[in-house]
């Protein structure tokens, strides 16, 4: 099974990976920006946007093998929520086809347990999942409504999302049940140490699922991790503030 993905730009490598329920093309402003200076690749994850289902389970490890075998040896990486967890996991696996790692609203473990508070119950993440069976669609928008509750920008964030969601379908069943069950169970506090490349955390001050105490303890716990936090902002800084996104983002690959 190959992965679909789109490619734009000269340069030095840089790999974008999306959040839960949508697709590579949420990344259009910001691959265009990126793209001055960059050869930017933009991939739709299995079951997502134009990349056919797995047959395999979906865990971190084999969805991070599907991206791994499709990229360049060499990359910067860049993920935005599950897109970061599945950033992190190629990272702490092979470490040296990492050049530098941005994490984008995301956490090495997204539910709450008794040694972690900085997470969301499993008990509200399994309601999406059984809302997510009866009705995919009502899910997906009523998740990323969650994701922007609290942004100064949320309405237009919002739209900009809804318009982009469904541009290529439904992502499959598999898929998004998949990508839950991830949501839900992957803890990758263990592998931070392994991650050693310089690493930006960029966190939103008002996102509703990703505490910012899990920004300062990414920053804190990867060996080479700095902290950005954008004031005012969701869980999806790229929409509600691109031009202060844009220019974290420069400071980070141009230092």
């Amino acid at each position: 099974m190959s992965l679909y993905s789109e490619t734009l730009g000269n340069g030095p490598d840089i790999v974008l990976l999306h959040g839960w329920g949508l697709h590579g093309g949420i990344w259009e402003e910001t691959a265009a920006h990126l793209a001055k200076n960059f050869r930017v690749t933009c991939i739709d994850l299995p079951g997502h946007g134009r990349s056919a289902a797995m047959s395999e389970s979906y865990t971190l490890q084999t969805l991070a093998e599907r991206i791994l075998s499709v990229v360049p040896q060499q990359t910067i990486w860049l993920g935005w929520s599950l897109g970061g967890m599945l950033a992190m996991q190629c990272a702490a696996i092979h470490p040296e086809r990492v050049t530098k790692l941005i994490l984008v609203a995301s956490t090495p473990k997204f539910t709450c347990s008794v040694d972690w508070s900085h997470g969301i119950s499993s008990e509200v993440l399994e309601q999406f999942a059984q809302e997510m069976e009866h009705d995919a669609k009502k899910t997906i928008r009523r998740f990323l409504a969650l994701q922007l509750r609290g942004s100064e920008r949320a309405h237009e964030s919002l739209a900009a999302l809804n318009h982009a969601v469904f541009r290529h379908g439904l992502p499959a069943t598999v898929a998004l049940r998949g990508g839950l069950n991830i949501l839900r169970d992957a803890d990758l506090r263990t592998h931070l140490a392994r991650i050693t490349s310089p690493a930006l955390v960029i966190a939103g001050e008002r996102d509703p699922l990703i505490p910012l105490q899990t920004g300062d303890y990414l920053a804190a716990n990867l060996p080479n991790g700095k902290l950005f936090t954008l004031p005012k902002s969701g869980h999806a800084p790229f929409l509600s503030h691109p031009p202060e996104f844009l220019l974290a983002l420069n400071e980070f690959l141009y230092d």
